[in-house]
Formats: structure tokens, C-alpha cells, sequence
């Protein structure tokens, strides 16, 4: 029996591994090894709280968290059956190197034991592990653009001004500041929107790395667009310069009108921006009176000046000379008799036909009168009630005369003349 198991053991080996070379042949022509290249897969950092519980953080360097290529070998019948979701690759903080570099495991989550290999164009992640840091930050509003013609921008106002950043020591360093920018081209009303808040480093640049965490990433913003509307600047003044003084008239200032700017109901019935005289007092003054006005103080509310160059102080000079005299000559034939009760009539009794009259006033005003224009007049009836007089009796009074002169004239004389009052005829 033995003899015959022995017998012929070559031919019987050799007859063996050529039936598994056919098996072999037959299945690879069936079921052969090929390879699937899976592009761009996302390595999954696990236990990642290790660092982070630490008072770290942790940015990932190269793209290191992405493999451009995994290639994975299998029977076809294995690779028809999965594809790039397939693929798992996974980086766990645990096994961290010395070097913050962490291996990277790759598998597929179905038939993971029937693949003949697996491997990917990278095998580990690289990481920047630094303290972890914050600072608060104050959000400013900037706009582009322009406004329509006859508009300006008015006040910003955000509905919250303030943002917390945190991440790496060393790109937090970095944040100076925080900004929305709204774009304003074209608009007449005002502008209510959501704008992304923009960190920016010392420089000015954007700083947008994945490592900076916002408290806040947008912000409500509101941008007054205002109305424009240019007024003049009327100027009151109040007061009496000392005694022997007046005041020219003339006031002058750096500017007699300004542009303004509100909401076009606001500014539609605003004609002028009224200075009060308490603003310009000349109580007492013996010389010109300077004033530094700021038009600020006197717009209406929801009104601003809408020039960027001008911030709103005026100076103001309300000009004040001293007085002068003029000695001129009036002829009685200029006076005249007004107010005469009925009954009566009157007659001037002089025997001077002339009068020396000396006029005060300012050198301009005075210079200005002509002498031959000038008029005096007896008011009978303010005599008689200066007098407490009820009724005019025929008689010889002394009274004063009125004359047509300028209110910033006056005479420095009191000049009386007689005045023959009778009976009309």
C-alpha cells in the first residue's frame, strides 16, 4: 500500500502544482489585482482635546491634513466595491512625535482585510502647536465708494463694537485691528446691512488664517446717508458800546454761509442758521468786538456740517468806532410847526434867522449828510403832553426842537425857539 502512495511521487507533485498554476491562471483571468487611486482625502485629527485642554492650539502645516493620492491595491471584485468615501485616514494626538508629527493610519471602512495594500502620497500630518492667546478688539466702520451728488455720509453706528480673537500666540501678535467696510456708490438713503468683520495686521493686510477664532464673524451696520443743503449764517448782536462809541453796522466774518447735511424732511424747511446776539455782545466796548463762533453749537439736532475741511469755528468781528462831530447850519425857514390844535395857529419868534447845531455820530454817517436836507420840526402836540397841558391857550412858549436825522445821529445841543401861539383866523 505504501509503495503505491510512493510510487511515482514526482509525477504526482509535478501534477499538483500544475493544477494550482491553472487555478491560479484561472482565477487571476477572472478575479485579477488591480489598483484604485482615491484623490484629495481628508485625514481626520482624533483626540485633538489633548492640546487644546492644554491651553493650545494647534495648526496644521503644508495642507499635511489632505493626501493628494491614496492608492490601494485588491482583487477587481473588491475595488468595484469602493470608491474615495471609502477611504479612512486617520491622525490620532496620541501617537504625537517629539517632532509634532503625527503618522497617518489608512484603511477603507469595508473589506479593509482583503486589500493587498494601501498607501497614500503622504504618511504623516504636520502641526505648529503654540500657547494659545486672545484679545479684544474694538470694530471700526470704513466705507467705498461715493454717495450721490448732494448727499454725504453721515454718522456709523454697529449694533456691536466688539470682538474677541483667539488662536496662536504668534499670528494673534499679528491683529491691530478690526473692521466692516460698507459700500456706499450710488445710494440716498441710509444703508442697513451685515458686513464680515476683517482682521487686519500692522500693515494693513488681511489676516485670514484658519487658526484665528472670532467671537463674532458679521455685524449689523447702519450708514447715514445725508441730504446736503447750503444756508447763510445770520448774525445777531446785542448791547451798547460805552458812552461816545457805536457800532458801524458792518460785521464780518471767514464765512457767511456753510453747508449742511441731514435727513431730508429735517433739513427741508432750514433757511439759515441763526447765531443768538448773546453770542455777540458789545456791551461797553470801545473798540471793534471778536467773536470765535462755532456754527456746531447752533445746528438743529439731527444737522451736521457736511464739509470735511471746515470744522465749524467762525470768527466774527462786530465793528465799533468812536463818534464824531459835525457843526452845521439850520435856517429857521427849515422849521416847521406840526400837530397844532384845531383853533389855534403859531408862528416861530427868533430873532436869529440861523442856527449852529452840532451833529454826533459816526465820521461815515455824518460825512453822508446833506445839509440843505435837513428838517426841524415843533411838535405842539408833545409839548403839550410833556407838559400835562389838556389845552392849547393862546400865549408864548419855548419849545424844543425834533429833527429828520438818521437814528445813529444825534444832536449834542437842546435847542429852543420861540413859539407865538394865537387864535385861528
Amino acid at each position: 500500500m505504501r509503495n503505491k502512495l510512493t510510487r511515482n511521487w514526482v509525477l504526482k507533485l509535478s501534477s499538483f502544482l500544475f493544477a494550482l498554476i491553472i487555478w491560479l491562471v484561472v482565477t487571476n483571468i477572472n478575479d485579477p489585482i488591480g489598483t484604485y487611486t482615491a484623490s484629495n482625502v481628508k485625514v481626520s485629527i482624533q483626540n485633538d482635546d489633548l492640546i487644546t485642554d492644554s491651553g493650545q492650539v494647534y495648526e496644521i502645516l503644508d495642507n499635511s491634513d489632505s493626501i493628494a493620492t491614496v492608492v490601494i491595491t485588491a482583487k477587481r471584485s473588491v475595488l468595484d466595491s469602493i470608491d474615495e468615501k471609502n477611504v479612512v485616514a486617520v491622525a490620532d494626538v496620541n501617537d504625537l512625535t517629539s517632532i509634532n508629527t503625527i503618522p497617518i493610519r489608512l484603511s477603507t471602512d469595508k473589506y479593509n482585510d482583503r486589500l493587498e495594500s494601501i498607501r497614500g502620497s503622504i504618511d504623516k500630518v504636520k502641526l505648529n502647536i503654540e500657547e494659545k492667546t486672545s484679545k479684544t478688539l474694538q470694530i471700526r466702520t470704513s466705507t467705498t465708494g461715493t454717495v450721490r451728488e448732494g448727499y454725504v455720509l453721515g454718522e456709523s453706528s454697529l449694533a456691536q463694537n466688539l470682538i474677541e480673537v483667539s488662536g496662536p500666540e504668534s499670528i494673534i501678535s499679528q491683529v491691530k485691528r478690526a473692521a466692516v467696510t460698507v459700500n456706499v456708490s450710488g445710494f440716498t438713503n441710509s444703508i442697513d446691512t451685515d458686513s464680515e468683520i476683517r482682521l487686519y495686521d500692522e500693515e494693513d493686510r488681511v489676516l485670514s488664517s484658519s487658526s484665528i477664532n472670532k467671537s463674532i464673524s458679521k455685524v449689523h451696520v447702519t450708514v447715514e446717508i445725508l441730504e446736503t443743503k447750503t444756508v447763510p449764517i445770520n448774525w445777531n448782536v446785542s448791547g451798547t458800546p460805552a458812552r461816545g462809541y457805536q457800532a458801524t453796522g458792518e460785521i464780518t466774518a471767514t464765512r457767511d454761509n456753510v453747508l449742511i447735511a441731514g435727513k431730508s424732511k429735517t433739513i427741508a424747511n432750514i433757511e439759515s442758521i441763526d447765531i443768538p446776539e448773546t453770542k455777540l455782545d458789545i456791551t461797553g466796548a470801545t473798540e471793534s468786538v471778536e467773536q470765535f463762533i462755532n456754527l456746531r453749537d447752533h445746528l438743529p439736532d439731527g444737522v451736521i456740517i457736511a464739509e470735511e475741511d471746515f470744522q465749524g469755528v467762525v470768527r466774527v468781528e462786530v465793528a465799533v468806532e468812536q463818534n464824531t462831530e459835525r457843526v452845521v447850519t439850520l435856517h429857521t425857514n427849515r422849521i416847521q410847526i406840526i400837530n397844532m390844535p384845531e383853533g389855534f395857529e403859531g408862528e416861530i419868534i427868533e430873532d436869529e434867522n440861523t442856527y449852529q447845531i452840532t451833529l454826533v455820530g459816526l465820521t461815515s454817517v455824518l460825512e453822508a449828510v446833506d445839509v440843505n436836507s435837513i428838517q426841524a420840526t415843533v411838535d405842539v402836540a408833545e409839548y403839550m403832553d410833556n407838559n400835562d397841558m389838556e389845552e392849547m391857550h393862546i400865549g408864548y412858549y419855548m419849545a424844543e426842537l425834533n429833527y429828520n436825522l438818521d437814528n445813529n445821529i444825534n444832536v449834542k445841543e437842546k435847542i429852543r425857539v420861540g413859539l407865538n401861539i394865537t387864535e385861528a383866523e
